[in-house]
């Protein structure tokens, strides 16, 4: 039986996005969904998400008041602002999760974000689009069509025996994470496989 997808978007506390591409993500969103630290800057732009979730922090006060009704604050610190609305998301049916603006600012909240890609795909499909280009959080298994001559890294985290026959550079079981950036697509449709997780981010061309 085929697995229906239910998409949405999140928008991270992150710097807001300026390409085109999570842009449109944003603003063609079937259901939008904010961090309590991007609502206001999304407001300021005429755009209202469906619901603003987060520990309440990071929102000024007069959007808090006017727009309680569609507030979700989780108070609990063991998670961030980011894994709460994925979670929320989740807890209603949705398993198709695009995420954009969850990187810049603060470089260690940048890491902690795209490494959260690694725990959310073990239960729903999700990618992160930022200004630069997409990451693909994997197990075991990578496909996309990409524009060809694109630049393609992969991230490492554990896997084994990693193979392709779509980038112009041979790749290898990296451990360290630099090993496998800054490669290129041989096609259109890349393929990568392996034992195990691995982040791709493929660059905008």
């Amino acid at each position: 039986m085929n697995r229906k997808w239910q998409q949405a978007v999140v928008v991270a506390n992150g710097d807001y996005p300026t390409h085109l591409v999570p842009l449109r993500y944003i603003n063609e969103a079937s259901y939008l969904i904010s961090c309590d630290g991007a609502a206001d800057q999304l407001i300021s732009k005429g755009i209202i998400p469906d619901f603003i979730v987060g520990d309440g922090d990071s929102i000024s006060l007069t959007n808090k008041e006017k727009y309680s009704s569609i507030i979700k604050i989780y108070t609990e610190q063991e998670t961030n602002d980011l894994t709460k609305a994925i979670t929320f998301l989740m807890n209603r049916g949705y398993n198709d999760i695009t995420i954009v603006g969850a990187t810049g600012k603060r470089e260690d909240h940048t890491l902690g974000n795209i490494s959260l890609l690694m725990e959310y795909i073990q239960n729903i499909k999700v990618k992160m689009i930022t200004d630069y280009g997409i990451f693909y959080p994997c197990i075991d298994h990578f496909q996309e069509i990409i524009t060809l001559g694109s630049q393609v890294s992969i991230i490492n985290f554990g896997a084994t025996h990693l193979k392709t026959n779509s980038l112009v550079y041979p790749i290898r079981d990296f451990t360290n994470w630099w090993q496998g950036t800054l490669n290129e697509s041989s096609k259109e449709l890349v393929e990568i496989d392996g034992h195990g997780k691995f982040l791709v981010f493929v660059a905008f061309k």
